[in-house]
């Protein structure tokens, strides 16, 4: 909203700083953050008074959730970050196909995952809403968001090109009604995916949004090179215009993250809840293929994905030791992975740095794909 001041231009010169991208990012950021800190403390007082203590089921965390003293914590944390991302995005992102969008998606689950979250922590149903619910849902606002992008004719085209890491052509462009199918499939299962991956991963202080500040940061210098002619014919990355605008939501939603963080420092004063985790893998799934960098996600969320990794081979090495013995065992000591080191005897909080320390080196590693073409 604050980027059409720079039309008045004419009138007062420094105002051609709000046309700036890099301007706008860092006072994204910085909005976002102020935004947090301020309803932070409300925030937390007022589910602490309303009893929105997170629900842990003793038979699944066994003496961890004891151990760590984390079932008065409040949760629906999520709300922080979406008012902060949104807030602030709203205020300094210029309107455009790429912004609406993205907003969308991340304010649909955001209400998906606070139902969910309302379920389990004021009606007291352990398992939330049903897996067809938040499957209806999610399939519906990947169906309207994959709509208005194919259907505007700023976005129609390059959507449709499926560019991967190290390949400077698209591998594949989805044409026809039977492209827009598997356009679909592909778009509907990088949302789903990366909204289970770190509704997994957040399970210890710190850890999950920490691990999304990373991929934020590298996914606004991803969509900042994407929209510039330049630089992106430089390193042979598809021009995608007016995507940039997703550079100041990845600012936006760094400062948020920043800001929960605060709260979310070990010992957690503030869960992020399926609220902030569903909502959260859906907005970066969904920004991947917008900056056409869906499959470089795998490798800069890499702690997300191993997190995912894990309980799929927990999951299914029981199943088949069990089928084989008739007793089933388990790979790990404790999925998702994080857990595994806790039970050797890790500490928590050195857990997060370690994960932290290799989100950084994923980060580092997907910023590398850009050039190696």
């Amino acid at each position: 909203m604050l980027s059409y001041l720079a039309d008045l231009e004419s009138y007062w010169g420094p105002l051609r700083v709000f046309r700036y991208l890099t301007f706008r990012t860092i006072c994204a950021a910085v909005t976002a953050t102020l935004i947090g800190f301020v309803i932070g403390p409300r925030l937390i007082r007022y589910l602490r008074r309303l009893k929105f203590g997170q629900h842990y089921d003793d038979d699944r965390t066994g003496d961890l959730a004891a151990r760590f003293d984390k079932k008065n914590t409040p949760t629906m944390g999520g709300l922080l970050i979406f008012a902060s991302v949104f807030l602030s995005s709203v205020l300094w992102a210029a309107p455009n196909v790429w912004m609406v969008v993205s907003l969308f998606v991340y304010a649909a689950l955001t209400a998906v995952g606070f139902r969910d979250d309302y379920l389990k922590v004021v009606r007291k149903n352990r398992d939330g809403i049903s897996s067809r619910e938040k499957m209806f849902w999610q399939t519906a606002v990947t169906v309207i968001a994959l709509a208005v992008l194919l259907l505007h004719p700023r976005s129609g085209d390059s959507i449709r090109e499926f560019y991967v890491p190290f390949r400077k052509e698209p591998l594949w462009i989805f044409t026809g009604s039977l492209g827009g199918l598997g356009l679909f499939g592909f778009v509907f299962f990088w949302i789903v995916g990366f909204s289970n991956a770190i509704n997994l991963t957040d399970g210890l202080d710190g850890l999950a949004i920490g691990c999304t500040i990373t991929v934020a940061l590298t996914y606004a210098i991803m969509a900042y090179v994407a929209s510039n002619v330049n630089i992106s014919d430089y390193l042979y990355i598809n021009f995608v215009p007016g995507a940039g605008e997703l550079t100041v939501i990845c600012g936006a939603l760094v400062g948020a993250g920043m800001a929960f963080l605060w709260y979310n420092s070990h010992p957690a004063e503030l869960f992020m809840g399926d609220t902030g985790s569903l909502a959260l893998g859906g907005l970066i799934g969904v920004m991947a293929f917008m900056v056409q960098q869906p499959v470089t996600l795998i490798i800069v969320g890499g702690v997300f994905v191993w997190e995912a990794v894990s309980v799929i081979i927990q999951v299914g090495y029981f199943k088949l030791t069990r089928r084989r013995t008739g007793v089933g065992q388990r790979y790990f000591l404790m999925a998702p992975i994080h857990h595994h080191f806790q039970k050797q005897g890790w500490p928590e909080t050195k857990v997060v740095l370690r994960f932290w320390v290799l989100s950084l080196m994923c980060a580092l590693a997907g910023l590398g794909t850009l050039k190696l073409r």
